[in-house]
């Protein structure tokens, strides 16, 4: 069973999550698998891209499974593949729409945040619990979403937050039930087929705050920090 589920049709690419077992957890192999289709997608003619879900969440974030047998190394690359795949996605030259129902944490949340349209069902909610363990991830584009402030207060002290919240200071911008989904799918298919697939890269570049080079340089500095894994295993022990 593939993790990663990808539809194509007509402008649309569909990248649905599917390690329910996991709660769709980002280990390698799903990381890998969406960087390389969300890389795809910025060449091949897609104009909307949507990350859904095949389990009872978006994403349970970061797969802890097995860390204590990897390298501090091997989890700094995973993180900066994360990273990558964060602003493959923010960085898009087309509109990008993430839906998330269920729990979702950390990178997962994340993932959520760097689509420009985020639909959350109502029973959402989610929690950025990185800077527990000293992990820089997604910072600046938490703030350039929620503003500065609202994103130190959930950031600093990584509470639990539900969809109408989320809706209230700029992380979701629509709340809806699974039955509103597929139509707000088809209203994003119209708007992103209104200008040509340059105007709509000119408009993307422009409007988008360009802090790729010092958002990867945050997440190495912060995870090559001696003491990773103990820092993880500390935070583990205390969730």
């Amino acid at each position: 069973m593939s993790a990663l589920i990808v539809a194509r049709a007509d402008g649309l690419t569909r990248l649905s999550l599917n390690r329910p077992d996991k709660a769709n957890a980002l280990d390698a192999e799903l990381v890998e698998a969406l960087l390389a289709a969300v890389s795809a997608a910025h060449t091949d003619g897609t104009r909307l891209l949507v990350l859904d879900s095949r389990a009872k969440n978006f994403s349970a974030g970061f797969d802890f499974g097995g860390y204590e047998t990897q390298s501090e190394g091997d989890l700094l690359l995973r993180f900066v593949r994360i990273e990558q795949l964060l602003q493959a996605v923010y960085h898009a030259p087309f509109c990008t729409l993430a839906i998330a129902h269920g729990r979702n944490f950390g990178a997962g949340a994340d993932l959520f945040l760097a689509a420009s349209v985020r639909v959350a069902a109502p029973d959402a909610s989610f929690r950025l619990p990185g800077l527990r363990f000293g992990l820089q991830l997604g910072t600046r584009r938490m703030a350039q979403r929620t503003g500065s402030e609202k994103a130190r207060a959930l950031l600093g002290d990584s509470r639990t937050f539900d969809a109408v919240a989320a809706r209230d200071i700029g992380f979701v911008t629509h709340v809806a039930e699974a039955g509103y989904w597929d139509p707000i799918v088809a209203t994003e298919v119209q708007r992103a087929t209104v200008l040509s697939p340059a105007a709509s890269t000119r408009l993307y570049a422009a409007t988008i705050t360009d802090t790729r080079a010092a958002d990867m340089a945050d997440l190495v500095a912060s995870a090559s920090l001696p003491g990773l894994k103990q820092r993880i295993a500390d935070y583990r022990k205390q969730s």
